[in-house]
């Protein structure tokens, strides 16, 4: 997986952590597919609609696979500050913060080598998503009745 494809992956997986996808997250995905080069090279409509089916079919296994993954990348410092404000603007993407979605991060900010500072010096108001108050084992909590429609980037759909 290449470091683009781990970027979206990574808003993804912290989209669908909590269990649904909202118009403001396909939104997010939209503008940036649309505004900058993050995703050039990436059929990104394609790649979300394989992650949609992977993880209906799989469920916590596949946020788990995306972790092993990112445990496993070589990822530059730069690379992993912008894995974590990803994270941090998906999260933040529906104007609702879910528990869910904040263990989640922890668990993504566990796999990363960079330091809070560095965090906090791109988003200052963040200290709570660094906060040690889970343990951030590999355990993964998921519905086993979530399941997500397509994404269409050309229209907003309404998610069940």
């Amino acid at each position: 997986m290449n470091t683009k494809e781990l970027y979206l992956k990574t808003i993804f997986c912290c989209i669908a952590c909590d269990g649904d996808i909202a118009n403001e997250e396909v939104e997010l995905i939209r503008n940036m597919a649309s505004t900058s080069n993050t995703f050039d090279d990436l059929e990104v409509e394609e790649l979300l609609n394989e992650w949609i089916a992977e993880i209906n079919e799989n469920g916590a296994r596949f946020l788990q696979s995306y972790l092993s993954d990112l445990g496993e990348a070589k990822l530059s410092n730069q690379e992993q500050l912008m894995i974590a404000d990803l994270a941090i603007q998906s999260i933040e993407a529906d104007n609702r913060i879910e528990y869910s979605e904040v263990k989640f991060f922890k668990k993504i900010r566990s796999r990363l080598s960079i330091g809070d500072e560095a965090i906090l010096k791109e988003h200052p108001d963040k200290e709570d998503l660094l906060l040690p108050d889970i343990q951030t084992n590999d355990k993964l909590d998921w519905d086993t009745d979530t399941h997500f429609a397509k994404i269409s980037l050309k229209e907003i759909k309404k998610f069940d």
